[in-house]
């Protein structure tokens, strides 16, 4: 599965942003997706996940209110809507999938190059 993600970009703290993760070639909602993120000099951390009927979503606790992870399985896109960002969500952000359940751990799925994500106060 290749993924790719985009939307990134610069904005101010408290601005919007969404990003997608689109696929081609293959049935999407058979996918879990989420969303990590890394900023420079730290780990990558969780963001969101969603089920491939997107019937289950999860947040981290630092975005939970202010992000809303949606897709679109007829179009192969899962969304990341970004809304009052802060200085701190600066960061690349990258979309992983998984064949079938959210899983316990992504490091084995599938990932796509990242989109850079800058929020200048």
């Amino acid at each position: 599965v290749q993924l790719q993600a985009c939307g990134g970009g610069l904005v101010q703290a408290g601005g919007s942003l969404r990003l997608s993760c689109a696929t081609s070639g293959r049935t999407f909602s058979g996918y879990a997706v989420a969303w990590f993120r890394q900023a420079p000099g730290k780990e990558r951390e969780f963001v969101a996940h969603i089920s491939g009927s997107g019937g289950t979503r999860a947040y981290a606790g630092s975005v939970k209110g202010r992000f809303t992870i949606s897709r679109d399985n007829a179009k192969n896109t899962v969304h990341l809507q970004m809304t009052t960002l802060l200085p701190e969500d600066t960061a690349v952000y990258s979309c992983a999938a998984n064949y079938g359940s959210i899983p316990a751990t992504w490091d084995t799925a599938y990932w796509g190059q990242g989109t850079q994500v800058t929020v200048s106060s």
